[in-house]
């Protein structure tokens, strides 16, 4: 969560919508008042190329958290839950909410509705939805258009649009990975505290790809990981990290080449 964009109220809506594959795209709502699912399901459409909206995420993909002040308690409460498809995204939902270590609870589903041979149908219906986009988009209606390379118009997020890894010398976003040790306290920390310096440091779109490195040693040979936490800046040219303090703003400018 913006906290420089919240109102001072703190009340607002989180609306995430994952997809088989992984990625995120995700909205907040500090008035409450929009039908975000469709439009998440309509900014997938467009990000993705894919034939239509991709409804059939929502009861099986999606997670909500909806934070209000009780005038009884004077007191701010939240609610949060997600389908038992994606619980396990908890610490990426607390880093983009802005919600510290909330737990998030399964949202009950119809029986019937996200087994695996209906899945199987949409699967071969919307391929791309199951291959690994690294997509951690923020989507916000009120944003102008922009045009990606395959010329299919998207919505602009605020500073947390991502691109491919194979991004060209003409582009003007950053391609970030942050290196990780299984999911641990110290860890959600590291990723709100990265998530907030990002956003209030970069003037340009950015990906960020978190790597566990318990699952993942080889990706970490490749980029040269001993340590973590360990963020390394792939795009633009020339690579460079920072391994163990993330909290150094300084530092952190130094290798996005800000300064």
């Amino acid at each position: 969560m913006h906290s420089d964009s919240a109102p001072a109220s703190g009340v607002f809506k989180g609306i995430a919508l994952f997809t088989p594959g992984g990625g995120l795209i995700y909205a907040i709502d500090y008035k409450k008042q929009e039908r975000w699912h469709l439009h998440l399901c309509a900014a997938l459409r467009d990000l993705l190329g894919l034939s239509e909206p991709p409804h059939f995420l929502v009861p099986c993909y999606a997670a909500t958290v909806d934070r209000w002040h009780n005038p009884r308690t004077n007191q701010f409460q939240t609610v949060a839950e997600a389908s038992p498809l994606v619980l396990r995204y908890q610490m990426l939902l607390n880093a983009v909410f802005g919600t510290d270590e909330l737990i998030w609870q399964p949202a009950a589903l119809r029986e019937g509705l996200c087994d695996a041979v209906v899945l199987s149908a949409y699967r071969k219906q919307f391929p791309q939805l199951w291959e690994p986009h690294d997509l951690v988009v923020r989507y916000d209606q009120a944003e102008p258009y922009a045009q990606f390379r395959h010329k299919v118009p998207v919505p602009l997020v605020e500073r947390s649009l991502l691109y491919p890894d194979s991004k060209g010398p003409d582009s003007k976003g950053y391609v970030l990975r942050l290196f990780v040790s299984g999911h641990s306290t110290a860890t959600e920390r590291t990723l709100q505290t990265l998530h907030r310096l990002l956003e209030e440091a970069l003037s340009h779109p950015y990906t960020l790809k978190i790597i566990d490195v318990s699952q993942h040693p080889e990706q970490a040979e490749l980029d040269q990981v001993s340590a973590t936490p360990t963020l390394v800046k792939v795009w633009p040219r020339p690579v460079r990290r920072i391994v163990g303090d993330l909290d150094n703003v300084d530092q952190l400018l130094r290798i996005l080449g800000t300064e």
